[in-house]
C-alpha cells in the first residue's frame, strides 16, 4: 500500500482526495500547514506528496525546499496559482509535477499514479549521519557514540528543521514559525538560546562549532 501525505488548509479539498484515495487503496496522511508537513513526512515517509502552495504559515516552496533536503520522494504540486513563474519556481526547487486548480480527479489520480511509477525505487532511510552523532529523522532521535542524545521536544524540533536542509542557510523567522509559530516569528533570542543548548549536547566543542553554525544576521546552517 502506498502512502500519500496530502498538505493543504481547505478541509474539503482534503476530505474528497482523502476519500478518493483511501477508496483505490492508498493510505493517507493529511496537514495542513507546511511545518504539520515536514514533520509527518519525516515521522511516515510517504510514497508521493500531494501539496498546495498556499499555506497559512510556510510558502508551499519552502516545504519542496525542506523535502528536498533528504528525501526525493515525487511532489505533486496542487495549487490555484496558474501563473508561469510560479509553475517554474516550484518545479525549479524540486517539484515532480503542477496542476493547477480547479482540476478533473481522474487526471490527478493519474498524474499521481505516474508520480509513484517514477519514485517506485526504495527510498534512502531518512537518516542524517555527521562525524559526531546521528540525527534519525523517522524515529526522532539523535544518537551519539551508541548512545541516545536526550533532546527537549523543542531541541528536537530546531534541530530536525536545519537538518532536512543541509548546507543551506535557514532564516530566523522560518525557524521559529517552524518551531514555535508566527507569533514568534520575531523572537531570535529563543533561537539563540535553544541553538547554545543543541551545540553544548550535540557539538564535540560548543565555542568552535563543526555542525550548527551562525549565519550572522541571516539565521542558521547545518553541515553533516
Amino acid at each position: 500500500m502506498s502512502t500519500v501525505l496530502v498538505v493543504d488548509d481547505d478541509p474539503g479539498l482534503v476530505r474528497a482526495l482523502t476519500i478518493n484515495l483511501r477508496a483505490r487503496g492508498y493510505e493517507v496522511h493529511a496537514a495542513a500547514t507546511g511545518a504539520g508537513a515536514l514533520q509527518l513526512a519525516a515521522a511516515h515517509p510517504p510514497q508521493a506528496v500531494v501539496l498546495d502552495l498556499g499555506l497559512p504559515d510556510l510558502d508551499g516552496i519552502e516545504v519542496i525546499q525542506g523535502l528536498r533536503g533528504w528525501t526525493a520522494v515525487p511532489i505533486l504540486v496542487l495549487s490555484a496559482r496558474e501563473q508561469q513563474r510560479e509553475k517554474v519556481a516550484a518545479l525549479d526547487a524540486g517539484a515532480d509535477d503542477y496542476v493547477v486548480k480547479p482540476f478533473g480527479m481522474d487526471e490527478l489520480l493519474a498524474r499521481l499514479r505516474a508520480a509513484i511509477r517514477r519514485g517506485a525505487a526504495e527510498p534512502a532511510p531518512p537518516t542524517v549521519v555527521t562525524d559526531d552523532f546521528t540525527i534519525d529523522l523517522a524515529a526522532g532521535r539523535v544518537l551519539r557514540d551508541g548512545t541516545d542524545v536526550k533532546l527537549t521536544p523543542t531541541e528536537w524540533h530546531l534541530l530536525e528543521v536545519l537538518a532536512r536542509n543541509p548546507g543551506r542557510v535557514v532564516d530566523h523567522a522560518r525557524l521559529l514559525t517552524e518551531v514555535w509559530g508566527p507569533a514568534y516569528a520575531d523572537q531570535t533570542n529563543y533561537l539563540r538560546v535553544y541553538v547554545a543548548t543543541l551545540r553544548r549536547k550535540l557539538e564535540p566543542d560548543a565555542a568552535k562549532p563543526r555542525h550548527l553554525l551562525t549565519e550572522a544576521g541571516r539565521g542558521y546552517r547545518f553541515e553533516p
